[in-house]
């Protein structure tokens, strides 16, 4: 089954066929004094420091970081961002941009929690140029001296940057195909890839992300906190406001986890302003759980008109639990936008932004693990149902269910393969042909009235239901025992719930080779909130056998209790199961036994 068409703007001879990085100049003519992009600086303030660029502001500033590239590299040499997340990120993105530098957004080795997604993007890109800050120098030098990686030929200092370089800059003409900038997937399984992205697919994605789900109506704003290293961070945050104009007020992830509110209280100062924002599943219930009765009395929510969840599955209880909480504060029904995305499409595939509340269906699970979409009648078994969240239609290109054996279209309601074919689909990875070619070369055996290829392959399971996008799980992590297929975060999610001492979603599942079959294991972080001394791992674990034994009629081959920060993640803050399970087989798993064993 197939969705979505192209947009006819994007074709050959359209009127969007425009590069988006010339944007910036239309916007700095037509409103030099509107403002483009704020920065809330909280580590100035806890209260924030606003710093704005207008739209000739941050013209003239992109041109300048141009001219200042184009001093040390030629058009297609690599540029690594190693600053944080700034206006001067903001502007080295667009400055490369124009200068046809190959920008290769990272962050600054400082960052906590990613140096094997740092070395090993930095390695692969080889930069000539790493662009950094004076404060950031000292962690930048270490990484360079502790690892073997390449050595740039010269480090630019953003912040330093002579913005009368400006006055020199000629824009030279961009092409659609031209290589924009880099963007390393998370990594989870193997090394960090580079996924091509030309100036053709940003400017592809931003106008069907701002046709799906950004706001109609005067002085849209976007509010971000998100990573510009990521995919949806940086296209939400630098795309989406320049396609039309709009202004960006964002700040780093660091000051969203030290206190989510944040997020809202930015949100909350532009009541009736057509706000949209995006998040992973896991920020919306992470704010729902911090929220007090007091704070909610001083957040005004009624100016959000779509607040995207994306990048890691999509819970129906965190929708409920995020509408619930800040309904009180003007927060509309038909505000959240449950999508769905990943790098190799820039970002951006579907949404369901229709101003309606999210749709959640309960399927058959016997049903689904056959591979079929079967809705649960009202009397089922609530214990034999799953719920699948609606990420809604693509919107300027063409999704379709694909069997991946047989290269055929599936119909309405059976499991297959996400296939996405659009001008927003990259070419390639950097440097790695064979890799490309499996991702990006899909073609279809029989196509029909679709296009035969280049299809680019997710690896990820999803059906079409009424006209409606649902991802059921990504290929690789299917858990198959017995014949009978089981995706791993249903299993989760029902270990979680089985006992108290179970840390939410912070559990893994995933299956180790049997002699005849597959067969579980499940990896569960511990709670804080429950004492050591009042721990029974043995009672814990006989909880969840029982609970998935019932549930899902699977026995389970292991089950490992172990200390909280012990399950691997994603970058973007994904499971990463794969080397949670590689962890394992090691033995390099910080059990919770081992502690209590320690403590006597």
């Amino acid at each position: 089954m197939a969705l979505g068409s192209l947009l006819p703007e994007l074709q050959p001879g359209g009127a969007g066929r425009v590069p988006l990085i010339e944007r910036v100049a239309r916007w700095a003519a037509e409103k030099p004094d509107a403002p483009a992009w704020t920065f809330v600086d909280y580590s100035l303030d806890p209260g924030g420091v606003k710093i704005t660029l207008t739209w000739a502001e941050a013209a003239r500033r992109a041109r300048a970081m141009a001219a200042r590239l184009r001093q040390v590299a030629e058009p297609g040499d690599r540029a690594a961002l190693l600053l944080p997340q700034t206006l001067d990120y903001m502007m080295t993105m667009l400055g490369a941009m124009h200068a046809h530098v190959v920008a290769v957004p990272l962050f600054s080795p400082d960052l906590p929690g990613h140096a094997d997604r740092l070395i090993g993007a930095y390695a692969d890109s080889e930069p000539a140029v790493v662009v950094t800050c004076r404060s950031s120098l000292p962690h930048v030098e270490k990484f360079l001296a502790d690892h073997d990686v390449p050595r740039p030929r010269e480090i630019v200092f953003a912040e330093e940057v002579d913005p009368a370089l400006a006055d020199a800059w000629t824009d030279e003409p961009i092409g659609f195909d031209d290589l924009a900038y880099l963007q390393y997937t998370s990594g989870s399984t193997r090394r960090p890839a580079g996924v091509e992205i030309t100036h053709g697919n940003v400017t592809a994605n931003a106008a069907q992300l701002w046709a799906g789900w950004a706001p109609d109506g005067p002085t849209p704003e976007l509010v971000s906190w998100l990573p510009l290293f990521h995919d949806m961070g940086l296209i939400a945050a630098m795309a989406l406001p320049l396609y039309g104009g709009d202004h960006a007020i964002y700040t780093d992830p660091v000051s969203f986890v030290m206190n989510p509110l944040r997020w809202l209280e930015l949100i909350a100062e532009r009541p009736g302003r057509n706000v949209y924002t995006a998040g992973p599943n896991f920020s919306y219930e992470y704010a729902a759980s911090v929220v007090t009765p007091e704070k909610l009395a001083e957040l005004d929510l009624s100016g959000l008109v779509t607040c995207l969840n994306g990048a890691e599955p999509i819970r129906p209880s965190t929708l409920e639990t995020f509408a619930a909480a800040f309904a009180p504060a003007g927060l509309r029904p038909g505000a959240q936008a449950p999508g769905y995305g990943l790098a190799e499409a820039t970002v951006f595939v579907s949404a369901a932004a229709d101003d309606t509340p999210p749709k959640v269906i309960e399927v058959d699970r016997d049903a689904l693990t056959q591979g079929r979409v079967a809705l649960a009648g009202p009397a089922a078994d609530g214990e034999r149902v799953s719920a699948l969240v609606s990420c809604g239609r693509p919107v300027g290109q063409i999704v379709a269910i694909v069997d991946p054996e047989t290269r055929t279209e599936r119909p309405d309601g059976e499991v297959g393969e996400i296939w996405v074919h659009g001008p927003n689909t990259a070419p390639g990875y950097w440097r790695n042909s064979e890799r490309s070619q499996d991702t990006f070369g899909g073609e279809l055996a029989e196509p029909g009235g679709l296009p035969a290829g280049p299809w680019m392959r997710t690896g990820d399971y999803g059906a079409v239901h009424e006209g409606e996008l649902y991802v059921t799980g990504r290929i690789k992590d299917l858990i198959i025992v017995d014949g009978r297929n089981h995706y791993p975060q249903d299993i989760e999610v029902t270990a979680q719930e089985a006992h108290p001492a179970i840390r939410p979603d912070h559990v893994a599942a995933f299956a180790v080779q049997g002699e005849e079959t597959e067969l579980l294991v499940v990896v569960a972080e511990r709670n804080r909130r429950v004492p050591l001394a009042r721990l029974d791992p043995a009672e814990v674990e006989t909880a969840v056998r029982g609970a998935i034994n019932v549930e899902h009629e699977m026995s389970v081959h292991d089950f490992v209790l172990i200390e909280p920060g012990g399950v691997s993640r994603t970058s973007s803050g994904k499971i990463a199961r794969a080397a949670t399970r590689q962890r394992y087989l090691d033995g390099a798993l910080p059990t919770t036994r081992a502690r209590l064993d320690a403590r006597g």
